[in-house]
């Protein structure tokens, strides 16, 4: 009986070392899924950004054409849009043609730096272009700090240089392209991006699966407004901002938590409740397993609320 048991332990210790061997070859980056032919998808944690997971947090992906590859978000530090650079040529040897941000959120973008440096060109929404350039340098600082200036060297704020201001279809790599503008939702210059031959969306900040999205520069009813409109497309695969890749209705429940959310604090703050109580008190209980929901959900509470605060009291600083 030793003998098999012993020879199962050697082959999940085999396995074990050769993940291990993997994540070191790639820098820890998320390998590339198929998701349709020539889609990929590389998936974070959906963690909160920390050392330990040193800030491999958001997805990103990249779609293959005929001629070359169109990159999608590129991760929060140099270090891993070199890695992900790195892995697309394990995967083609075609040229990277394309970045394209979906928004401007830290975890998306410090990897840019890496494909500017490899004269690759970088499109995102004009506002997207705009926050970018007005405050990411304050993202940058906060990324340092916490995850350390060894994983953030060579990070810099790089200002998209293609910018669009409206829904575009662009023929990239040999691949034809739908950069989605739903107008002002998660953030005032939010892409989706449209694979049209194979139905394959990333919806960037508009979705978020199995994490409570917070609230940064959003606008609620457009927001939700875009979500309604994504689902009618009936996209064959979305790839979220966090978690894992949804189907259908998969895409609605970031809307439900807005709605429920949204109602919430309006009920608090109607019954008289301060913002400290508000904090406390205001939960979306469907929600309280997703990630993030403990650090985000006072702080989405204590948005909206001095939302309100301010319709009631416009001159109140």
């Amino acid at each position: 009986m030793r003998a098999p048991l012993f020879s199962k332990l050697m082959g999940v210790m085999a396995l074990c070392a050769c993940a291990a061997l993997a994540r070191a070859a790639t820098g820890d980056v998320p390998a590339p899924v198929q998701v349709a032919p020539g889609v990929y998808a590389m998936l974070g944690s959906a963690d909160a950004v920390a050392p330990a997971n040193r800030g491999i947090v958001a997805n990103n992906g990249f779609i293959v054409g005929k001629s070359g590859v169109t990159v999608i978000d590129t991760g929060s530090s140099y270090r891993y849009g070199r890695a992900m650079i790195e892995a697309i040529r394990r995967v083609t040897p075609l040229p990277v043609q394309l970045v394209v941000i979906t928004h401007q959120a830290p975890e998306f973008v410090f990897g840019a730096s890496a494909f500017r440096d490899a004269g690759v060109p970088i499109l995102a929404h004009q506002r997207a272009a705009d926050l970018i350039r007005e405050r990411c340098a304050i993202c940058l600082k906060n990324l340092q700090r916490t995850l350390g200036d060894e994983e953030m060297a060579g990070s810099r704020v790089t200002v998209p240089d293609r910018t669009v201001d409206a829904t575009t279809r662009i023929d990239s790599g040999g691949r034809e392209l739908q950069l989605l503008y739903f107008g002002p939702a998660s953030t005032p210059g939010d892409l989706a991006v449209l694979d049209t031959a194979t139905g394959v969306v990333f919806a960037g900040a508009l979705v978020s699966a199995g994490r409570i999205p917070e609230l940064r520069n959003e606008q609620i009813p457009g927001w939700l407004a875009a979500l309604d409109t994504l689902r009618a497309m009936n996209p064959r695969v979305v790839v979220p901002g966090f978690g894992p890749l949804v189907k259908g209705d998969g895409i609605m429940p970031t809307g439900t938590y807005l709605r429920e959310l949204d109602a919430a604090v309006r009920r608090a703050y109607a019954s008289g409740a301060g913002l400290t109580d508000a904090m406390r008190t205001v939960q979306v209980p469907a929600f309280r397993h997703d990630k993030l929901y403990a650090i985000a959900q006072p702080q989405n509470v204590q948005r909206l609320y001095l939302q309100l605060e301010k319709l009631e009291n416009p001159d109140k600083q």
